[in-house]
């Protein structure tokens, strides 16, 4: 099998007239790196050797300056032509240690089969599918150059509020769905869903404009596995970035760009299935969602493991401005079947039918390390099915942003981390659960990251503080 898929690789570079290839992998924190070399260097040993062109100690979160020689192996499967650069393919690739001493523990992708790995061992196949949110704006004005002087930014984008320019606005939350003219960027989304379909061959359900002004988006891909879903959204993220460039426009995948309006987030569909083919989650016979025992089970894993989740789903600064009351994000701990003020819901659109069976997991966000994020969930299900872990019973008919506190306290409803530092105190205290398939090396490396990152970004006065306390 694997010779098929390097023989219809390599065909596929000649056919093409591929001169060069782009091979990418991804670092801990979930960016996307590549390296380019010759199309003519792409043989039979280059799939089964891999190229040893990788200094580990130059990517943040991978090796010592003494252990740093690594290798790339490619994945031929993800072989494709880049439609905007002629005579260039793009090949992701795993991330092995040099010398042939195995598999690199901290590749995130690693961490994703080795996740796959471990359902199959317990008879289980998982599907994901995620609904990433983005903005594509006009430009961002940037000042950071001299921090200790002042720092600033400002986005435009012709169809928000605040701009001049001469065309049809888009009011703060009243960007669901409009039609065009009014949603200047239908063009440009059908652009990057008819590369996704055509060049990379995504099972595309819907792109639109999302809530907020300025340019909000969103595009759903069918469903998949674990890894091929992870590699999709890592393509996905690549295509959007390029195709807004092309046309000198700016996506960007972080979660709350824009003060006073919705955030991105990326709201992810879970179904576990067995391996002989029926879906765990369903039970015709549970007349409030269908829902069955081991479904509820998979609840409970993720209603206790929510707060630590949360450093790996919501994994920046900036996403904990995204979760807050108001913004239609995500802050209590509860479940329900159609009340979207709950951290997860079990969707009833359709009645009686299994395969479409499954929970949303609303709390994840797009600037997320989708091989990390996905495997988390998945081991956090896994934990309740092992454990039998009850989440309780679901907010039904009321609104929990609405809720006083005491009306929170008698149903038992917590909440989600409000910031990142939280979130990393909570992942420290409770990962047992995800050490099937996430090393401690990697947790740890991960964790000091970000712990580095949060202790960053609040040493830096905000703006907002100097309009606040400058006449204190």
């Amino acid at each position: 099998m694997a010779k098929d898929k390097s023989d219809s690789a390599i065909k596929m570079l000649k056919a093409n007239k591929i001169k060069w290839v782009d091979l990418q992998f991804t670092d801990l924190m979930g960016r996307l790196h590549h390296i380019t070399i010759p199309a003519s260097k792409f043989n039979k040993e280059a799939f089964s050797e891999g190229f040893g062109k990788l200094d580990g100690s130059s990517i943040k979160g991978f090796t010592e300056i003494f252990e740093s020689d690594m290798i790339l192996l490619p994945i031929p499967e993800s072989a494709r032509p880049i439609p905007w650069a002629p005579g260039v393919a793009r090949i992701l690739a795993q991330v092995h240690r040099g010398a042939k001493a195995g598999r690199f523990e901290r590749d995130p992708r690693g961490v994703a089969e080795k996740a796959e790995a471990h359902q199959k061992e317990l008879g289980y196949v998982s599907y994901f599918g995620p609904e990433p949110e983005f903005f594509i704006f006009d430009s961002v004005n940037l000042d950071v150059s001299q921090p200790s002087s002042g720092i600033g930014y400002k986005v435009h984008a012709k169809e928000a509020p605040w701009e001049n320019g001469g065309s049809f606005v888009i009011r703060h939350k009243e960007g669901y769905y409009p039609a065009e003219p009014i949603d200047q960027l239908g063009p440009i989304r059908r652009e990057m869903v008819t590369l996704l379909s055509d060049v990379f061959d995504f099972d595309i359900e819907a792109t639109h404009h999302e809530v907020a002004t300025a340019g909000q988006a969103e595009i759903n891909f069918k469903y998949s596995t674990l890894v091929d879903t992870a590699d999709k959204l890592q393509t996905l993220k690549y295509v959007v970035r390029n195709v807004a460039n092309t046309h000198n426009m700016l996506a960007t995948f972080m979660p709350k760009p824009i003060f006073g309006d919705n955030g991105s987030g990326m709201h992810t569909h879970f179904s576990l299935w067995t391996s002989k083919g029926r879906n765990v989650m369903f039970d015709k016979n549970d007349k409030y969602a269908e829902i069955s025992t081991e479904g509820r089970y998979i609840l409970g894993g993720i209603l206790k493991h929510a707060r630590a989740l949360s450093a790996i789903v919501s994994p920046t600064v900036n996403s904990y401005h995204r979760l807050i009351p108001g913004y239609e994000a995500p802050v209590y701990l509860a479940w329900s079947k159609s009340n979207r003020s709950a951290v997860v819901r079990v969707p009833t659109y359709y009645k009686g039918i299994e395969e479409a069976k499954r929970i949303e997991y609303r709390a994840p966000d797009p600037s997320c390390n989708p091989y990390l994020a996905f495997s988390a969930m998945l081991m956090a299900g896994l934990d309740g099915i092992k454990k039998r872990i009850d989440p309780g019973m679901p907010v039904v008919d009321e609104n929990i942003w609405h809720m006083d506190l005491d009306r929170r306290k008698q149903l038992k409803i917590g909440e989600i981390p409000r910031s990142l530092t939280e979130a990393l105190d909570e992942l420290e205290s409770d990962n047992e659960f995800l050490k099937p398939a996430f090393s401690s090396s990697l947790l740890d490396t991960y964790i000091d990251l970000k712990r580095e990152e949060s202790r960053l970004i609040a040493s830096y006065p905000h703006p907002i503080e100097v309009y606040q306390y400058l006449d204190s």
